[in-house]
């Protein structure tokens, strides 16, 4: 097996703005599972890579943006299992200096150096990168391989974040995670017990999330979306979102990404503060990772003049 199932810790939070608020919270550390296959990646990867050996492919085909965690994730996986690797990259402006692009991007320079290939496209053509066309162009240009697609999420990945939630669990009353492409909420949902319910805090605008994890999931009424703390859509922030991120880090010692995990525990937080959740409530929040794109984050803050994270 090439992912080992594991079992993350929880950590009761103690952060001062919602201290004697009746409602408690936890933080199950799925970002602790692999140095850099992190958080729900590892989960969506692991019967995705079983697949693939299945199927007797050598080569793992994705995709991603030029700071994306599945990117990232997905060669660290095929370096360390074995696979050669392929990203196509959106943005084909990316391509016209290749060398300065991956020196200057942490997540593309971490990705070259295990070994993964790229292929930068444009946007209009990244839109159509699950059609049949454009798939067929790539097994004509690169060969046989795996298909993983955007964010890792299908069903085998679905499958993988099922594993998230464990027996020991049950004893909280509401299961919060961010919610990008929707594979991880998915699995969450398929395991939650009857007295239990999901809330999902999408990084991205609109509403089409909600179809692509009805396509997944099992159960359709003890799980909801919070679409109040996308801060503008994906991969935007702002500087409220900033020092949130570093006021609970300095309280907590625990690091939240800009793009996911810092929107959810900042909806969370929120809702808290507002009485959205009733005294006594067990709230477990799933740090999914995705700290890699930090740094990243912080070359983009530093070019506008704001606040880093630290």
């Amino acid at each position: 097996m090439f992912l080992e199932n594991k079992n993350s810790r929880i950590q009761q939070i103690h952060f001062s703005e919602i201290e004697n608020s009746g409602v408690s919270l936890f933080i199950k550390h799925e970002d602790e599972l692999h140095p850099f296959i992190s958080g729900n990646k590892y989960r969506k990867l692991k019967y995705n890579l079983e697949e693939a050996t299945k199927q007797q492919k050598s080569t793992l085909l994705t995709f991603g943006g030029a700071y994306s965690n599945h990117i990232a994730a997905a060669a660290a996986a095929g370096f360390a299992y074995n696979f050669k690797t392929i990203g196509i990259i959106r943005g084909d402006e990316l391509a016209n200096n290749f060398d300065e692009t991956i020196q200057n991007n942490p997540t593309l320079k971490f990705a070259s150096e295990h070994n993964m290939q790229f292929e930068f496209v444009s946007r209009a053509d990244y839109r159509n990168k699950t059609s049949p066309e454009f798939i067929a162009l790539l097994k004509e240009k690169f060969g046989d391989f795996y298909l993983v697609p955007e964010g890792g999420t299908n069903n085998f990945a679905v499958k993988g974040c099922e594993e998230i939630l464990t027996a020991e669990d049950t004893i909280y009353d509401v299961v919060c995670c961010a919610v990008g492409t929707g594979g991880t909420i998915s699995g969450i949902i398929n395991s939650l017990k009857s007295h239990q319910k999901a809330i999902g805090f999408p990084a991205l605008k609109g509403y089409f999330l909600q179809h692509e994890i009805k396509k997944y999931i099992l159960k359709s009424k003890n799980w909801s979306l919070n679409t109040n703390y996308h801060f503008g859509g994906y991969a935007k922030v702002s500087e409220e979102l900033i020092i949130f991120i570093n006021k609970f880090k300095s309280e907590t010692k625990i690091p939240l990404d800009p793009v996911y995990t810092g929107k959810m525990v900042f909806g969370i937080v929120d809702l808290i503060k507002n009485d959205f959740f009733e005294k006594g409530t067990k709230i477990l929040a799933i740090h999914t990772g995705g700290l890699q794109g930090i740094e990243g984050m912080n070359q983009l803050l530093k070019k506008k003049n704001l606040a880093q994270i630290v």
